[in-house]
């Protein structure tokens, strides 16, 4: 019994070390968005989906905050996105749903909600990763609108 006890101890431990390795450092949190137009929706459920239509594994975003505030969990903080070229490997990445008017302009759709969740998850993303940045897609990619507002909303949450 004392056999099993240890070697249950020993695989625990490895696997707790395996894990804390596999932990990413996050130097970057940028905003997307879904690029849909007002009556169209964009769950994580929904760019799972067109990711995977894309060739991809799963959906590139980390969080996505839907209409009503809600916040919907797409990949792992520990997994790499696929949401930013050059920049997946040390970064998590948010999207809110929408970013498009009903004419498909690139515009600020937010919703109070949204405005409200967004700024908790970056105030507790901030926290987690203290010496992270808060940027837009377009920050970083000058060819985008997205996520189709001024980031410098945020300069109180930035480092």
């Amino acid at each position: 019994m004392r056999r099993l006890k240890i070697l249950l101890f020993v695989v625990l431990s490895l696997t707790a070390t395996q894990h804390h390795q596999s932990m990413r450092s996050i130097s970057l949190l940028i905003i997307h968005c879904s690029a849909v137009r007002p009556g169209q929706q964009s769950s994580a459920k929904d760019i799972d989906l067109w990711h995977r239509q894309r060739g991809w594994r799963m959906i590139g975003y980390h969080y996505v905050v839907r209409r009503n505030g809600t916040v919907e969990k797409g990949r792992t903080e520990e997994t790499t996105g696929a949401h930013c070229v050059g920049h997946n490997a040390h970064s998590i990445g948010i999207c809110y749903e929408g970013g498009l008017d009903a004419n498909g302009k690139p515009s600020d759709t937010r919703t109070p909600q949204q405005k409200v969740t967004l700024r908790k998850l970056l105030a507790e993303l901030r926290k987690k990763y203290p010496s992270s940045v808060i940027l837009g897609h377009h920050d970083l990619d000058t060819k985008k609108a997205c996520p189709c507002f001024s980031i410098s909303e945020y300069a109180d949450l930035q480092p």
